[in-house]
């Protein structure tokens, strides 16, 4: 199978061999609802998934690897550099202090992936919240005086003021995203930065990812929003700062974008 796979590469031109790709993984389908598209899928809170995200942030953590983003490890750092630099903004309006929340932050991933600017700041407190079994790994293998994980948005900030909240690669795998919306922009927190979320022509779309094995074996439910909608429900309750492209591509047409928002009226 490998010997196949080998030819395949050195005949094939390389967007043919993304397209058949493309045909068994990746994004599919149109569900009208979220447990429709559940039904098909196994899931992201596996035993195994966790493990794998575990074991290479951690060779990142000691230094045996460079970069780490969704489990797969990178010989070099992969930046986003409108989040970076909109993270270092907020801190330069706050005193060289950051404290960010990262909603859905894995093991600390994006965290890592800026450490080498975050340590340059005055006071930094990167707060994850996640699925319990992420947070339990966190606590066991990660925490210490700038990361620091939670089971809920509000121990989080019970212990911490915080800044801005990050939400990298998240809102499209959230059954109900707008209801989260909804809760960060009553809780008083200024800052809002979104990245790497799919926007779609037409009307919001559920789909089913199935993850390659390469990565691990996993499918899941994920929205592609309609950005003219979504741009304009922030609208309602923040300013936009900026706007960027994001480096995620799917194989439904659609674009990935970032946004850096400012709420303007925290409560609802």
């Amino acid at each position: 199978m490998n010997r196949i796979r080998n030819i395949a590469r050195k005949v094939l031109p390389e967007r043919l061999i993304r397209l058949t790709r493309g045909m068994v993984y990746g994004w599919h389908g149109n569900y009208s609802s979220w447990n429709e598209a559940k039904k098909r899928c196994t899931g992201y809170d596996s035993r195994i998934i966790i493990e794998k995200v575990k074991d290479s942030t951690l060779r990142v953590k000691n230094g045996k690897a460079v970069y780490e983003r969704d489990s797969v490890l990178f010989d070099s750092i992969q930046y986003s550099y409108p989040v970076l630099s909109g993270l270092m903004w907020i801190a330069a309006r706050n005193n060289g202090k950051l404290n960010v929340l990262d909603f859905g932050g894995a093991v600390g991933s994006s965290f890592y992936q800026n450490k080498k600017f975050l340590d340059s700041l005055n006071e930094v407190n990167w707060c994850i919240v996640e699925q319990p079994d992420f947070i339990k790994v966190g606590i066991e293998s990660f925490e210490d005086e700038k990361l620091h994980f939670f089971y809920s948005i509000e121990e989080c900030l019970k212990s911490f003021d915080i800044h801005v909240v990050l939400l990298s690669s998240v809102l499209q795998y959230l059954e109900k995203p707008f209801i989260i919306l909804d809760q960060l922009k009553s809780t008083g927190i200024k800052y809002l930065i979104i990245d790497r979320t799919p926007f779609i022509i037409g009307p919001d779309r559920i789909t089913v990812q199935k993850v390659h094995p390469k990565i691990y074996k996993g499918s899941y439910p994920c929205w592609f929003f309609n950005k003219s909608n979504f741009v304009q429900y922030m609208a309602s309750c923040s300013k936009a700062i900026i706007e960027f492209d994001s480096l995620d591509k799917a194989n439904i047409k659609s674009e990935f974008k970032g946004f850096l928002f400012e709420f303007v009226n925290n409560t609802l």
